[in-house]
């Protein structure tokens, strides 16, 4: 099913979903928000040069919708929610929703997918940095050489 897109252009923001066993409930920091969406200047740039056709994660969220689960459409503007939720009693995170964009483009669909990472990762990128994942390291303690257990995130290598 298609959505307005651009419904988030003049957003009825003002109504409230409460997130239920999400902990994003709280807002982020003493102002109790919970929700951003993206600016439409940004948001009208980016359709001008994609020509979105779904929005898998809608703001306000239709009763019963799951972007996580659904089909999307061909073309796919994605912002996702940048902590983690809980999913049919799952806590899921932004690996989630990239498995489910990957999903989504080996169907020929086209995903763009928004999401923070830190502004050293995009310098590299833009210096034609190639990047290699090296894993879960299991990193070794300066003070005796034993094994750590790891991070439970992968490492990236990059290469100049």
């Amino acid at each position: 099913m298609e959505r307005d897109l651009f419904a988030a252009i003049d957003p009825p923001h003002q109504r409230r979903v409460v997130p239920d066993d999400n902990k994003f409930h709280a807002g982020s920091g003493e102002d109790g928000k919970h929700y951003w969406l993206t600016p439409p200047e940004l948001l009208a740039s980016l359709h001008a040069e994609f020509a979105f056709t779904f929005d898998p994660c809608p703001w306000p969220l239709p009763d019963g919708f799951d972007g996580l689960t659904c089909a999307w459409g061909q073309s796919n503007y994605v912002n996702p929610p940048f902590g983690s939720i809980i999913h049919h009693g799952k806590k899921k995170g932004p690996t989630a929703w990239v498995r489910k964009a990957i999903a989504e483009a080996k169907q020929g669909k086209r995903v763009v997918l928004v999401y923070p990472v830190d502004k050293w990762v995009l310098m590299l990128l833009e210096a034609g940095a190639t990047v290699r994942n090296l894993g879960d390291v299991r990193w070794l303690a300066t003070e005796d050489g034993g094994v750590g257990r790891g991070t439970g995130r992968h490492v990236a290598c990059f290469v100049l």
